[in-house]
C-alpha cells in the first residue's frame, strides 16, 4: 500500500506475476521489504505562518485502497461516487478523502506454469496470455517468470509483448512444479516496476511440490507487498492461490475446462482496469509496525467488491 504525500494523484500499484530467473541464495524472507512507505512534507518555517493561523500537520499519511466492484454478470459496475463507499480500519470507519476512477498504465507480472502437468494445456494456456496482451495500453511493462522444477525470468520490465510471447510459445512443459518459489521470484522482481498500478497474473494448473519457501512465507511476502495477484486455476481449484488474491484485492477464477480459459481470461482484464481508488487518512495516529485490517462496504445491492484486506502501519 502505497502512502505518497497529500499532493497525491493517480491510482494505486497492481502487478501480474510471470515466473522467470533463477532465485537467490537461500535465506530468511526479508521482514522489512514491502513495508508501507510514508512520505513526509520537508519542515515548514513557521515564519511563514500568519499569525493566529492553524497549525499544519506534518505527519499526514494518505492510504489508498484499490476497489472492484462488479455485478451478479460479474460485470465491471461504473458510475458509483464516494458516498456509494464506506471504509473501516480495525472495524473503525474512516472518513474517505476521495475516489478516483482513472485509467492509468499498469505494471504486470506474468507467472507462468510450465511444468510436466502444462503438457495438454499450453497451447491455450499461451493462447490466453496473447489474448491478454491484446488489451495492453501505452505505458503498460510486462515482465515474465515461467517456472517448472525451478523459476526462471525470462523477461524484465519490457513494453514488448511480442518478446514475452515468443518466450511462451516455446516452452517445454517438463518437470516438478516450484510455484511458491515462482510467486517470491515474481514479487521481488515487481520492485523494478515503474508504474504505480502493479499486479501478479498467475498462471497454474497445480498444487506446489518443489519450492523452497512455504506457503506461510509466501503469504507474509504478498501481505506486505504492494502488488495486487490475480490467478487462473486450470482444471483444479487451489485455496491457496484463492486466498492470497482474495488478500491482496485481486481474484482468483477456476477453470473447470480449458475451453472457459479465454473467457476467464477476459474477466480478470476487465477487473484489472476498472477499478475505484479510495484514499483517506487514517484516524489512528500510531506508527508502530502493526498490520492494519480494512473492510469496504458498497451500498449499492447485489455487487461484490474485493480489495486490498489491510497494511502495515509505518514503524518509527
Amino acid at each position: 500500500m502505497q502512502f505518497p504525500s497529500v499532493r497525491v494523484a493517480g491510482l494505486a500499484g497492481v502487478a501480474l506475476a510471470v515466473s522467470s530467473a533463477a532465485l537467490a541464495a537461500d535465506g530468511p524472507l526479508p521482514s522489512d521489504e514491502g513495508r508501507v512507505s510514508v512520505v513526509r512534507p520537508a519542515p515548514l518555517n513557521r515564519s511563514l505562518n500568519p499569525p493566529g493561523s492553524r497549525n499544519i500537520r506534518l505527519d499526514i499519511k494518505v492510504v489508498q485502497i484499490p476497489v472492484t466492484v462488479t455485478d451478479v454478470l460479474d460485470r465491471p459496475v461504473r458510475g458509483l461516487r464516494k458516498d456509494d463507499f464506506h471504509l473501516f480500519e480495525d472495524n473503525v470507519e474512516q472518513d474517505i478523502a476521495y475516489l478516483t476512477t482513472e485509467e492509468a498504465p499498469v505494471s504486470v507480472g506474468l507467472i507462468f506454469d510450465a511444468s510436466g502437468s502444462m503438457r495438454n494445456k499450453i497451447e491455450t494456456s499461451v493462447a490466453a496470455v496473447d489474448q491478454f496482451f491484446q488489451t495492453n495500453l501505452p505505458g503498460d511493462e510486462f515482465l515474465l517468470v515461467r517456472f517448472s522444477t525451478l523459476p526462471h525470468l525470462l523477461t524484465g520490465f519490457t513494453g514488448n509483448t511480442n518478446e514475452i510471447s515468443g518466450w511462451l510459445h516455446a516452452s517445454q512443459p517438463t518437470g516438478w512444479t516450484a510455484l511458491y518459489d515462482a510467486i517470491y521470484l515474481g514479487i521481488q522482481k515487481m520492485k523494478a516496476a515503474k508504474n504505480p498500478r502493479k499486479a501478479l497474473l498467475i498462471l497454474s494448473d497445480g498444487a506446489d511440490n518443489n519450492s523452497r519457501y512455504t506457503a506461510p512465507e509466501i503469504r507474509s511476502l504478498v501481505k506486505e507487498a504492494d502488488v495486487r495477484i490475480y490467478s487462473l486455476g486450470l482444471l483444479q481449484g487451489s485455496h491457496f492461490l484463492e486466498r492470497i488474491s482474495d488478500e491482496t484485492g485481486g481474484r482468483m477464477i477456476h477453470v473447470h475446462k480449458m475451453g472457459d480459459l479465454p473467457d476467464a481470461m477476459e474477466k480478470l482484464s476487465r477487473d484489472l482496469r476498472n477499478q475505484y481508488v479510495l484514499g483517506y487518512y487514517s484516524s489512528n495516529g500510531q506508527n508502530d509496525g502493526r498490520y492494519r485490517h480494512v473492510r469496504v462496504q458498497v451500498t449499492q445491492q447485489a455487487v461484490r467488491a474485493s480489495w486490498r484486506r489491510g497494511y502495515y502501519a509505518p514503524l518509527e
